[in-house]
């Protein structure tokens, strides 16, 4: 599926359905739908329930949390009201915020579920590393005034590749119930005033990435050493870590799930990164002794 593939008009679908969906996640208090404040699940459940004419109740790969980013979350959902491919990707967008945009849908098999057949997650944290603030990409980057050292941030995570116990790079309110997860990659590179922190693993803590974050920006400004990430990582204490880096520069870039499921692939976001020509699913999987994003019997955590 290209990204100007035509829409069907005329098959009728109903049954469980896949969307992918990308969004800007100023405005919200996160993906899960909440009774005190505007989320990005009940959007889209608004949405599709005017398209189905019944409730809709969805599924997303991975939670995101207030003021993050998604250019490729994944959702899932059951209904009996049969209708077109194209009426469930332009009929929703009709409904949706500006600041939502379902891409595409596809009808799956009954054994799909958008969070626990993930074998993998990927997000991009973007810095704008410059002397003056911003004006246009203030929403949906983080930015920095002084210079970063890519490399030496590069270097530094490099320690975390792998599976480990990530209880120092967890959020105090955390609720999973194993600190353990395998980081498959992490990349830290600078195109231009951008510097950007790609990483991959199977699942991901409250707040890991920004904390991560946070802890590579102190060391590329040269606040702290290089094995400061190698010290919260194996003395497990988040209280000795530096600030969690801010929800702006987050974006939810890929998940992966088996072949068999066929979903439509896409470049890699956001936007400022199309040009590296990048697309979903390039990269194969590490071998590892986990078969699904579940660690050890846990649903995956949310940032």
């Amino acid at each position: 599926m290209s990204l100007f593939t035509r829409l069907d008009e005329k098959e009728r679908v109903s049954g469980r359905i896949a969307l992918g969906l990308e969004y800007r996640g100023t405005a919200y208090q996160g993906w899960q739908r909440l009774s005190h404040g505007p989320s990005l699940q009940a959007c889209l459940e608004t949405a599709l329930s005017r398209i189905a004419q019944s409730p809709i109740e969805v599924m997303c790969s991975g939670r995101t949390d207030s003021g993050v980013h998604a250019t490729r979350q994944i959702v899932h959902f059951d209904t009996t009201s049969a209708r077109t491919l194209k009426a469930w990707v332009m009929g929703t967008n009709v409904n949706l915020p500006r600041d939502m945009s379902v891409r595409w849908a596809c009808a799956m098999p009954h054994d799909f579920h958008a969070r626990f057949s993930s074998l993998a997650r990927r997000y991009r944290y973007v810095i704008l590393n410059q002397p003056m603030p911003p004006a246009l990409e203030a929403e949906h980057m983080t930015w920095h005034r002084t210079l970063l050292d890519e490399r030496r941030m590069h270097q530094a995570a490099q320690v975390l590749v792998g599976e480990h116990d990530f209880s120092g790079y967890r959020a105090a309110g955390c609720q999973s119930s194993t600190p353990w997860r395998h980081v498959h990659f992490v990349e830290v590179t600078r195109v231009g005033p951008m510097v950007v922190i790609d990483i991959q693993a199977n699942a991901f803590l409250h707040h890991m990435v920004r904390n991560i974050a946070g802890v590579l920006i102190a060391i590329g400004d040269g606040r702290r050493d290089i094995s400061l990430a190698r010290d919260i990582l194996k003395g497990r204490d988040r209280t000795v870590s530096e600030a969690t880096a801010p929800a702006q520069g987050l974006h939810f870039v890929d998940v992966y799930y088996d072949p068999r499921f066929n979903l439509p692939t896409e470049p890699l976001g956001p936007a400022e990164l199309y040009f590296s020509g990048e697309w979903t699913g390039a990269r194969a999987l590490p071998v590892s002794n986990y078969q699904r994003p579940v660690y050890r019997g846990e649903p995956a955590g949310h940032l």
